[in-house]
């Protein structure tokens, strides 16, 4: 009867390590599963991120040649003034030269 009670007992504890070891199994994979998803969601808002980033770089680079568009717009500008600035006085000095209205220089 000992016999039997304890084959008995190893049978109860075989199956409840079986069963512990089923439930350990799906606590794993549940575990395991949780893990890729965390990964996943990780990787989606790196990328999201990047684009962010680049967009936010792509800005700034526009903004920059904005600006130097506008400068280089700014400084022809004034090349434009200082060159006629210079025809005029060009012209007053041949005008005083010659004898002759500045208007007449200019046209030389």
């Amino acid at each position: 009867m000992r016999k039997s009670t304890l084959m008995a007992v190893s049978l109860v504890a075989a199956l409840g390590l079986s069963a512990c070891s089923e439930k350990t199994q799906k606590s794993a994979e549940k575990t395991v599963n949780a893990a890729g998803d965390d990964v996943e969601a990780a990787g989606a808002a790196a990328g999201e991120a990047v684009e962010k980033g680049a967009a936010a770089v792509g800005d700034v680079a526009d903004d920059a040649a904005q600006d130097v568009s506008r400068a280089a717009d700014k400084a022809a500008a004034k090349t434009d003034q200082l060159g006629e600035k210079a025809e005029n006085a060009a012209a007053e000095v041949e005008a005083d030269a010659h004898n002759e209205s500045v208007a007449e220089a200019k046209k030389d």
